[in-house]
């Protein structure tokens, strides 16, 4: 052997893998993967609360709830936004998502281990406060009913279809008897509140005579044989009343055309004594009081005290809080004196309990006194009255029902900013709008207002926690 390691060419020695691994200059055997072509980019130590950022609050997100489009918010802020959007879509993009939005568990739990500091103290944030919490329950129960399969309404889209066919009708009810209305002529009469009384025909002097009140039928015949026109009538006086051929021996029937006669020889015309007539005379004013007693009753019944009260607020008083009247006094009398004399203590006190409390309820008792000669406009007001109440209800229990109680001089106040800015607004712009569009708007809020607030009721009786306050 030795010989031939001396001579020869000895092999090789087989390695032995064992001997290589208990060798400690030998490297150990790794497996591993061979460099790759292309170079591996180096992670960023710094992360940013920006990264992690509400595109709605712009702070760091919690319980961020993803989207079928992708973005992220936080869950509160997505509850807000479905509340006071009325809409199933992303604050950013705008599109629609599908089924309910859950939270994004891989997200969230990120968020909580970089920025733990930050999201407990938004967390103790979010609790105590009552809104964003009310607003969190409301979009957990819209959920609940997506997952149960109860058809989704959305909150300012009506309340079924049952009810929107219901509506539907209603309206074509509505648009047939405006129609009537206006090809009837009632509407397009020739009113005597704008022409002069001189300039009155017979037959406009007995149309007179008949508003004056239903006896007056009594007393057409003599002034119908005398063709008493508008010239006549005002030379007439008590003693041509009394003697033939009128005739009218009846003191309280006599005492009640003297006093129309002042009225209308003080003003030249005839002063309005329904409806239509004041609206006629006053436009402006018919439907500023239309709209406003929608929106704010009680500053509308203010304005009329401190700005009309002898032309239109005594009426509404007395109308609304009768006084207690002698059975002796003839009806006639007490129409006459009862609309001039001042309200007694005991009308006072009952006025202002309705006033604070049901101001709606003024309108529609004043509504019910003129059932006889409006039916159906009356009816209509009453109604609206009615569903008026019942908002304004709803409006005081989601105010104690969300503990936001002491806000509510704080709206009180914006609300009458708010409603002083569009007056002031409706007066500049009042003499350049066409007839035409105000009785548009007019004949709107009287017959179609009471149809939208049926819906806007059965949307608060539906959905109680999904309506802003």
């Amino acid at each position: 052997m030795i010989q031939q390691m001396e001579g020869g060419t000895a092999a090789a020695p087989v390695p032995n893998p064992l001997s290589d691994l208990s060798s400690p200059l030998t490297p150990p055997v790794t497996s591993d993967p061979p460099p790759s072509p292309y170079p591996r980019p180096s992670a960023s130590p710094f992360i940013s609360e920006d990264q992690f950022g509400c595109h709605c609050c712009y702070d760091v997100l919690v319980n961020p709830t993803t989207l079928s489009c992708g973005h992220s918010f936080c869950r509160h802020c997505l509850a807000l936004w479905w509340e006071s959007s009325r809409k199933t879509e992303c604050p950013e993009c705008r599109e629609k998502w599908e089924g309910f939005p859950k939270v994004n568990i891989l997200l969230r739990d990120a968020v909580e281990r970089l920025f733990s500091e930050v999201v407990g103290r938004r967390r103790a944030e979010i609790q105590g406060n009552p809104k964003v919490s009310q607003s969190l329950l409301a979009f957990q129960r819209y959920g609940d009913q997506a997952a149960r399969g109860i058809p989704k309404t959305s909150p300012g889209r009506g309340a079924g279809g049952f009810f929107s066919g219901v509506l539907t009708a209603l309206t074509c009810v509505a648009v047939m008897f405006l129609v009537y209305h206006w090809s009837s002529g009632d509407g397009v009469h020739d009113l005597l509140v704008s022409k002069p009384v001189s300039k009155w025909t017979p037959e406009e002097v007995l149309f007179w005579l008949e508003h004056v009140g239903a006896w007056t039928s009594l007393y057409k015949e003599p002034f119908l044989q005398e063709n008493v026109n508008g010239r006549l009538l005002l030379m007439l006086g008590d003693e041509e009343l009394t003697r033939a051929p009128y005739n009218i021996d009846n003191q309280a029937h006599r005492r009640a055309v003297l006093a129309e006669l002042e009225r209308i020889k003080e003003l030249g015309v005839k002063p309005p004594q329904n409806l239509w007539e004041y609206k006629a005379v006053n436009a402006g004013k018919s439907l500023f009081l239309l709209y406003a007693l929608k929106s704010s009753p009680r500053l509308t019944i203010l304005y009329l005290y401190l700005f009309d009260y002898s032309e239109t607020f005594l009426p509404f008083l007395h109308t609304c809080c009768p006084a207690l009247s002698r059975t002796s006094e003839p009806m006639e009398d007490s129409l006459l004196l009862n609309h001039q004399v001042h309200p007694s203590w005991r009308q006072w006190a009952e006025f202002l309990v309705k006033y604070l409390l049901l101001p709606y309820q003024l309108i529609a008792e004043f509504a019910w006194d003129w059932l006889s000669v409006h039916y159906w406009t009356s009816r209509f007001i009453i109604v609206n009255a009615m569903l008026l109440s019942v908002l304004e209800g709803c409006v005081l229990w989601r105010f104690y029902n969300r503990a936001e109680i002491r806000s509510l001089p704080q709206k009180m106040w914006g609300h009458l900013w708010r409603m002083s800015s569009q007056g002031f607004a409706f007066a500049l712009f009042w003499p350049v709008i066409p007839q035409f569009v105000c009785n548009c708007l007019f004949y709107w809020a009287l017959y179609f207002n009471p149809i939208i607030n049926i819906d806007l009721v059965v949307q608060q009786l539906m959905h109680p926690d999904t309506q802003g306050p």
